[in-house]
């Protein structure tokens, strides 16, 4: 598994910030699958920023949506931390020995799937080259996390022909909402 440890100072403030893994699990969430997503954290602190994919627009599930490297418990025994970084490596080929895993954020229960998320923050250097997997993923996006706050709304979505009014982040022609726009709200409330 990736370092867990963070080495210097700035990464020591951060997982203060966040919770334990173990803090994390033992929230309880709606949610029948348990998945895990890894928040890749680069450039912290002077310019942080975070990476996500933007899902094929042809897939059967959340086709063309945008969301962090994540995916389903391949078996109930399978540490979610592990889940995180083996599918980062399976879609944007995030290498875990990139990751420092500093902490966790409460999990969050889909609506549709009926899915568990559990997040994962891990820093990894700046500039790293991801590549999407052509099977899954469309193309990997970086924001900073300064656009993403400028971009953010309460706006009002149509999905499956029922209006919600749901927290949004917008980057030029990238909107994220649902969990992942839900995790990421979260993990913003706790930095400075």
């Amino acid at each position: 598994m990736a370092d867990s440890t963070p080495v210097d100072q700035p990464a020591r403030e951060l997982s203060e910030l966040l919770l334990t893994p173990e803090q994390a699990a033992a929230m309880d969430v709606h949610g029948r699958t348990d998945a895990a997503v890894l928040l890749p954290l680069f450039g912290w602190p002077s310019r942080p920023g975070l990476v996500f994919t933007e899902r094929r627009s042809d897939l059967r599930r959340h086709a063309g949506e945008i969301s962090f490297p994540g995916g389903r418990q391949d078996h109930p025994d399978e540490d979610l931390r592990e889940t995180a970084l083996r599918e980062s490596r399976e879609e944007i080929r995030l290498d875990p020995s990139d990751v420092a895993l500093i902490g966790a954020l409460p999990p969050v229960g889909t609506f549709v799937t009926s899915y568990k998320v559990h997040p994962f923050v891990g820093l990894i250097p700046a500039g790293l080259p991801l590549a999407a997997n052509p099977a899954e993923v469309e193309t990997v996006l970086a924001f900073e996390l300064d656009q993403l706050r400028d971009g953010f709304a309460m706006r009002r979505l149509v999905r499956r022909g029922v209006p919600i009014r749901t927290p949004t982040y917008e980057v030029g022609r990238h909107m994220i909402w649902g969990a992942t726009a839900r995790i990421l709200g979260d993990l913003l409330e706790r930095l400075p």
